[in-house]
C-alpha cells in the first residue's frame, strides 16, 4: 500500500519542497520534507527512507551527491531527480548514478505520482519475490533452482501456490530446463513429502513393459512374469508420481492412465483386483501435447486431466539474466566435487559463454561448466577451458553505444545499459559496478526496458 512507502523531498526551496510533499501525502504517502541538502543526508543516515525526491541543484550539497549517499546508504532505495536544466547528458549522468528517472520543473504532479507509483509496485515485486525465495529456501532449500530472471521468478510463484494442493501438473519445456527439479521441488513442499517421489521415463520404457512398470503385474501375467511386481503407481501410494515425456506414452496406455486418474484405482497385469491408491500426479513433456493432439497421438481427454496447473520453464536464451548466476553456481559445486581451487572465471571466458545460444539448456550449461573445471590446470576458468563445440558456435559480435544529442531520458538509458551488457559479456554484476548502480536496480531496468 502507498502509505507503507516512506518518501523523502528535498529542496532548499521550502515552498517547492512542502508543495511536493503535499501532493503524495493527499494519495496516501508518508513525506518527509528537507529544505537542504544536509538536512535530507541527516534523514538518510537514518535508514527510514523508501524514495528520495530531490532538487538537483541546491545551495549546500546538490542531487547527484544525495543520490550518491542514498545508493551508498539505502541499497533498495530509488532517487527521483528534478531539475529546471534538462540535457541528455545530464541525464545520462544521472542514470549512470543509478537515478531511478529524471524530471523537469515545473514538474507535473500527476507524472510525479505516476513515477512514484512505478517505483513503489517495482520495489514491492522486489521484495515479494525476495520473500519467497525465503520461504521456499526455509522449506526445502532450492540451492538447485537458481535463477533471479522474471520468467523463473513467475515459475517459483506458481510452484509456491500449487505445491501444498493435490493438483495434477503438467510441466512443459525444452529438454534441459529443469522439468525434473521442479517437480521435486513441488513434491519437497507438499504435504506428500514425507512419502516417496516415484519417477519414470515413459520414453525410457518399451511400450509392451510400460504397463507393467506402471501398474505392476502378477506371477505368470506374461513370458518372464516370475513373481509379482508392485508397479510406479503403488510404490507411490501416498506420495508423487512424475511422469517424464509423457508425450511417448503410447496411446493404449493413455487409456488407463486416464481411468486411474478419474477412478484412483489400479489393476496389475494379469489380474482382476482393483488396488485404490492415493497419488499425486506430476507429468513432463518437451514436445507439443496440441500438436500431438492433432495428429491423433494424445488423447485429449487425458490432456485436460493432466493440465490442470500448467507450468511453462523458459529457455536459457530467453532468461540470460541467470546465465551468470548459473556460471558461479556450477562452478562452485564442480569445485567442491572435485576437490580443486577454482572458485573463478575470467571476463572474456564468462562473455563467451553468455553469448553462446545454449540449444540444450542449463543441463548443456551444467555439463559445460563441469567439463571446464575438470581439464582447467590453474584456478580460474578461462577461454582455453572451453570446448571447441561452444567456442567455434560463440558469437563474438560487439556493439558500441549510440547516445545523441535529441534523445529522451528513457532511450538514453535504454542504450547505454545496452551497450554497458555487451562490454562486460552479459555479466550484469560488473555492469551494475560500470554504471555506478546497485544489482537491484539493474534487474528493474532490464525488466522495464523489455532487455532479456
Amino acid at each position: 500500500m502507498p502509505n507503507q512507502t516512506v518518501i523523502l523531498v528535498i529542496d532548499d526551496k521550502e515552498e517547492h519542497a512542502k508543495a511536493t510533499a503535499e501532493a503524495l501525502q493527499r494519495v496516501g504517502y508518508k513525506c518527509l520534507v528537507a529544505t537542504s541538502g544536509r538536512e535530507g543526508l541527516k534523514i538518510i543516515e537514518t535508514g527510514e527512507v523508501d524514495i528520495v525526491v530531490t532538487d538537483l541543484i541546491m545551495h549546500d550539497i546538490d542531487g547527484l551527491q544525495i543520490l550518491k549517499a542514498t545508493k551508498e546508504r539505502l541499497h533498495e532505495a530509488e532517487v527521483i531527480l528534478i531539475t529546471g536544466y534538462g540535457t541528455v547528458e545530464t541525464a545520462v549522468d544521472a542514470m549512470q548514478r543509478g537515478a531511478a528517472t529524471y524530471l523537469l520543473k515545473p514538474i507535473n504532479i500527476n507524472h510525479l505520482r505516476a513515477e512514484v507509483n512505478k517505483i513503489v509496485e517495482k520495489q514491492n515485486l522486489v521484495r515479494s519475490n525476495q520473500e519467497l525465495h525465503k520461504q521456499l529456501d526455509e522449506k526445502f532449500g532450492l540451492s538447485g533452482i537458481i535463477g533471479n530472471s522474471p520468467k523463473m521468478h513467475k515459475v517459483l510463484n506458481i510452484v509456491n501456490q500449487i505445491s501444498g494442493t493435490t493438483a495434477t501438473i503438467l510441466i512443459t519445456g525444452e529438454s534441459g530446463t529443469g522439468k525434473e527439479l521442479i517437480a521435486k521441488t513441488i513434491h519437497n513442499n507438499s504435504p506428500r513429502k514425507n512419502h516417496p517421489l516415484v519417477i519414470l521415463n515413459s520414453a525410457a520404457i518399451p511400450e509392451n513393459l510400460l504397463e507393467s512398470e506402471l501398474f505392476g503385474h502378477e506371477k505368470g501375467a506374461f513370458t518372464g512374469a516370475l513373481y509379482l511386481r508392485k508397479g510406479k503407481f503403488e510404490y507411490a501410494h501416498h506420495g508423487t508420481l512424475f511422469l517424464d515425456e509423457i508425450g511417448d506414452m503410447p496411446l493404449s496406455t493413455q487409456v488407463k492412465l486416464l481411468r486411474v486418474i478419474e477412478d484412483g484405482v489400479i489393476t496389475r497385469v494379469g489380474s482382476n483386483e482393483s488396488i485404490e491408491v492415493d497419488v499425486r500426479l506430476i507429468a513432463a513433456t518437451n514436445q507439443d501435447i496440441e500438436k500431438l493432439i492433432k495428429e491423433g497421438k494424445f488423447r485429449e481427454d487425458l490432456y485436460f486431466r493432466l493440465n490442470v496447473v500448467a507450468i511453462k520453464l523458459p529457455p536459457l536464451r530467453e532468461r540470460l539474466e541467470d546465465v551468470n548466476l548459473l556460471i558461479d553456481a556450477f562452478i562452485r559445486e564442480f569445485s567442491q566435487v572435485n576437490k580443486n581451487t577454482i572458485s573463478s572465471i575470467s571476463p572474456d571466458a564468462r562473455k563467451i559463454l553468455y553469448k553462446y545460444h545454449w540449444p540444450g539448456n542449463v543441463r548443456e550449461l551444467k555439463n559445460c561448466i563441469e567439463c571446464m573445471v575438470v581439464v582447467s590446470t590453474r584456478d580460474f576458468l578461462d577461454v582455453e577451458d572451453i570446448p571447441d563445440r561452444i567456442l567455434q558456435r560463440s558469437d563474438e559480435a560487439t556493439t558500441v553505444p549510440c547516445l545523441v544529442a535529441g534523445m529522451t531520458m528513457e532511450e538514453a538509458e535504454r542504450e547505454l545499459i545496452k551497450s554497458t551488457l555487451v562490454a562486460v559479456g552479459g555479466n550484469r554484476e560488473e555492469a551494475a559496478k560500470m554504471l555506478g548502480i546497485g544489482e537491484r536496480t539493474l534487474y528493474r531496468k532490464l525488466d522495464q526496458y523489455a532487455l532479456k
